[in-house]
């Protein structure tokens, strides 16, 4: 990641938690309670606040397969992201006194929402950063990796978002980034995993995920570097619905 990239982090992650939390509205299209929020000091008024996305607790789903607290995961993918360097996941932290309860808080990313997935595919530019993306959804095991979840910024970064759906010990990945299937992995890349491993899970990461997740999060990267390749898919149903 470059210096650029890490003051602009560490200037969004002081503003997200410490920012007054304003609800502007529900976003459309997610299966669980999301809302668009700004952020500002109270009695403040500013004619550009930052946005970013509110997911508390108590408006999730319970579901059978994962444990309540999805919006955690969107912080341990964050962090999982950080730790290796990468910085493709918006920053993002808990925010426990959220207008809703607790739940996680990311930085809107100002995208074009007419780009996804198989849009930047077109474009040769967007390859390494996909096929890191693919390696970054394995590590974490992501189960939801929709083409939408790619976005493309005004700057021309890539970002993946919604990762509610991470970090099951079991495996469960399902993406629609299967066109690196079985290629190798890029050399920095495999670096970063390499040095990830041997530093142990960050504390900021282990606070967000279970005993049994963090260490099927480091047997996954274990098996990364062993392998040197991407995954290719092992069962009938290995893309999300609906694919966008």
């Amino acid at each position: 990641m470059s210096q650029d990239k890490r003051s602009q982090s560490a200037d969004a992650l002081s503003l997200l938690c410490s920012g007054h939390i304003e609800v502007r509205g529900r976003m459309p299209w997610s299966s669980n309670g999301t809302y668009l929020v700004t952020l500002g000091d109270r009695g403040v008024d500013s004619s550009s606040p930052t946005v970013a996305v509110y997911k508390p607790g108590q408006a999730e789903r319970p579901l059978w397969d994962f444990p309540d607290g999805l919006y955690r995961r969107e912080i341990a993918a964050f962090e999982l992201s950080e730790a290796l360097g990468w910085a493709l996941v918006p920053p993002t932290l808990e925010r426990l006194d959220g207008p809703l309860g607790p739940g996680s808080l990311q930085l809107f990313v100002d995208a074009d929402f007419e780009q996804h997935y198989f849009t930047l595919m077109e474009d040769d530019r967007h390859h390494p950063v996909l096929k890191r993306m693919a390696a970054f959804d394995f590590l974490a095991n992501n189960a939801d990796r929709k083409g939408g979840h790619c976005l493309l910024d005004a700057d021309g970064e890539v970002w993946g978002i919604d990762h509610g759906l991470c970090f099951h010990p079991q495996p469960k990945l399902r993406t629609v980034i299967w066109d690196f299937a079985g290629e190798a992995v890029a050399p920095d890349d495999l670096a970063d995993i390499e040095r990830f491993v041997g530093s142990g899970i960050p504390p900021s990461l282990g606070a967000v995920l279970h005993a049994d997740e963090g260490r099927a999060l480091e047997e996954r990267a274990h098996q990364l570097l062993r392998r040197g390749r991407l995954p290719k898919p092992r069962n009938d149903h290995p893309y999300p619905w609906p694919l966008v």
